[in-house]
């Protein structure tokens, strides 16, 4: 199997203008995702100017931004400056806000209005039945699932996204997404438990070419790369 077998659509996840403009010519980058985590580490200083230099750029595959007040009035407001960048934009909207009040209801609202919504930090089922509750019918929405976190606290996440990805399925136009992906596996196994997209950073993105690579070459590779180090090193041992 290859990369382009797969169902599951791969997006990715950064904040580097050149590096996304970089994928955005792989034939298997369908989308992008962005966080303002993402944006510190690549030093972005100006958000409506990244935002719309990316959208000048990419004008043909998905794009999330995200929203950075904390507030909902405040947050509404962000979204609907976003959604005009481009017909591409998915607004990201976190499933609460940092005193924990969901933002159902501000989803609910955007929602009515036709905005693209990526909601995200989403990490129950109980969070995703009720956002996809708030969304509007025959809209485009993506759930973000942060099922990477979740596999870090020792629970295994496929069995809780093969049942988000039910319960999105059931409301047209919206796609559940595998967020915070950890290595290659989980590119497999976003695909296998019926996920339509997998946030993949530029790090796991430069493993894909040893999708599926021999495993006896891969042993050899290894044995030669620990030679070379330790011959590097000058050690003896006898």
């Amino acid at each position: 199997m290859k990369i382009e077998d797969l169902k599951v659509d791969i997006y990715a996840d950064g904040a580097d203008i050149d590096g996304m403009l970089e994928m955005s010519n792989k034939s298997y980058i369908k989308g992008f995702t962005t966080n303002p985590s993402l944006m510190k580490k690549a030093g972005v200083k100006d958000y409506a100017k990244f935002a719309k230099e990316v959208t000048s750029h990419i004008t043909d595959l998905p794009i999330s931004f995200e929203v950075f007040a904390d507030d909902f009035p405040t947050m509404k407001k962000e979204a609907l400056i976003l959604s005009k960048f481009g017909k591409n934009v998915f607004v990201k909207i976190p499933v609460t806000n940092t005193k924990g009040e969901s933002s159902a209801n501000l989803v609910k609202e955007l929602s009515a209005e036709g905005v693209n919504l990526n909601i995200t930090a989403i990490f129950t089922l109980e969070q995703t039945e009720k956002i996809v509750d708030a969304l509007s019918g025959n809209t485009k929405n993506i759930i973000s699932v942060f099922a990477g976190r979740i596999a870090d606290t020792g629970v295994d996440p496929e069995p809780l996204m093969k049942k988000a990805a039910k319960i999105c399925h059931e409301k047209q136009g919206t796609k559940l997404l595998w967020a915070s992906c950890r290595e290659v596996f989980n590119v497999v196994q976003a695909d296998r438990s019926d996920t339509d997209i997998i946030t993949v950073t530029n790090d796991i993105l430069g493993k894909l070419k040893m999708f599926e690579k021999d495993l006896t070459e891969y042993s050899l590779d290894t044995v030669k790369q620990f030679y070379e180090d330790g011959k590097s090193l000058g050690f003896h041992i006898a």
